[in-house]
This record gives C-alpha cells, sequence and structure tokens, in this order.
C-alpha cells in the first residue's frame, strides 16, 4: 500500500505540475506569483526541517519532496509567462514580509519542530494573495482540475506519510485547498450571476426600445384661440 500511496502521489504531482504549467503558457489562467514564490520558501523549509528532525527519507514524506519540484517549475513558469494581475501587489509584499519573519526566526532558533509548524503557517500565508483575488473578484482564475488533482495528492500521500510533521503537513494542504476551492466555487457562482443580470438588463432595455418603436403616432392639434 505504501508502495503504490508513492508511485500515485509522484504520478499525480507530475501530471499537475505539467498540466498547470501548460495553462499559464496559453493564459488559461491568471495565478498569483507571490502565492507560488512563498509556497517556494515553504516548502523547501518544511522539508528541510522534517528531514532534520528525525532519520527519515524523501519518500517519508512523498507529498513534501513532489511538491519542491512542482512550486519551483510552476513559479518559473508564471514569473515567464503570467501577466500582469499575476505580478506582486502591495498586499503580497506584506505577506513576504511575514514568511521572512518566520524564515529568520528558524535560522535563529534551529528548533525544527517549532520551525515546521511555522513554516506551515507560511503555507497558509501563501494562500491569502489567491483567497483575496477570489474574494473581491467575479471571475476565477484558477484551474478546477489542477486544484482537484492537488486535493488528491495529499489524501493519497497519507498512506504513505511517516512521522507528526508529514501528517500535519498533509492534513493542511488538504483544508487549505477545500477553502481554495469553495473560493473558486463562488467566483464561479459570481460570475454566472453577472451574466444572468447583465441578460436580463439587455431585454429589458431591448423590449422598451421594441415598445417605443411599435407605439402609435401622437396626433397634435392645432388650437387657435379665439378673441
Amino acid at each position: 500500500m505504501r508502495e503504490l500511496s508513492i508511485v500515485a502521489v509522484i504520478a499525480i504531482s507530475l501530471f499537475i505540475t505539467v498540466r498547470y504549467c501548460w495553462l499559464v503558457w496559453k493564459r488559461k489562467i491568471k495565478p498569483s506569483l507571490a502565492m507560488w514564490i512563498f509556497f517556494t520558501i515553504a516548502v523547501g523549509g518544511s522539508l528541510l526541517t522534517y528531514l532534520l528532525e528525525g532519520e527519515y527519507g524523501l519518500l517519508d514524506n512523498i507529498l513534501g519532496s513532489t511538491d519542491v519540484v512542482q512550486v519551483v517549475s510552476v513559479s518559473i513558469v508564471i514569473a515567464i509567462y503570467g501577466d500582469k494581475s499575476t505580478k506582486f501587489t502591495r498586499f503580497d509584499k506584506g505577506c513576504l514580509i511575514a514568511v521572512l519573519v518566520i524564515v529568520v526566526f528558524w535560522m535563529l532558533t534551529q528548533n525544527h519542530i517549532v520551525a515546521n509548524i511555522s513554516i506551515q503557517t507560511i503555507m497558509v500565508i501563501a494562500y491569502f494573495p489567491v483567497v483575496r483575488r477570489l474574494w473581491r473578484s467575479s471571475e476565477n482564475t484558477e484551474s478546477f482540475a489542477a486544484w482537484i488533482g492537488m486535493l488528491l495528492a495529499p489524501a493519497v500521500s497519507l498512506f504513505s506519510s511517516r512521522g507528526v510533521l508529514a501528517t500535519i503537513y498533509s492534513l493542511r494542504a488538504i483544508v487549505s485547498i477545500v477553502v481554495l476551492l469553495m473560493l473558486m466555487s463562488r467566483a464561479e457562482w459570481r460570475k454566472k450571476a453577472k451574466g444572468r443580470g447583465q441578460a436580463a438588463d439587455s431585454a429589458a432595455s431591448a423590449q422598451n426600445s421594441s415598445s417605443v418603436m411599435n407605439s402609435p403616432p401622437v396626433m397634435y392639434r392645432e388650437t387657435r384661440h379665439l378673441s
């Protein structure tokens, strides 16, 4: 079961990485560069602190290992091919400061367990830029297929994870992605509602125009005042 879980996570991660990079390259989605930069910092730190905490190997936290390749690849593709809306905003820079503070904390304390849990906080912060965008927008800028795959990977990885930290990593990913999928669904619903509203307005406008065109002409009668 463990070997099957490892193979499945690698296959899912590879598919998601290729698919997501292709969607960015084709400008079909507009992911947040800040989110993926934060992921790169956090995933690398999380895997490093996990390996330093105990006698674990890369396969013992297969999700973290494959995530490193995924987040680095996606970040590079977004930086090169992403449009202007994917670049860092002032809000993103504020999140980056929070991330760097946690990284400095780990470097100073060298407490791998506390640092790993703190890095999971970075992983949550990493979602803030795209959460903010989806909350304020009536357009879904992410791919449902890709994120459902990203949800499937940590769920499958639970069968091969070793150690509490690897389990926390997978559970944090599951909860975060579920919340993101809910926000994506909300954005899709708002887009459809907006479209229905515009269609209704257009139909009402066309009906009013038709009524004006079909109304009978008004006859004016000249009146003379008798003196």
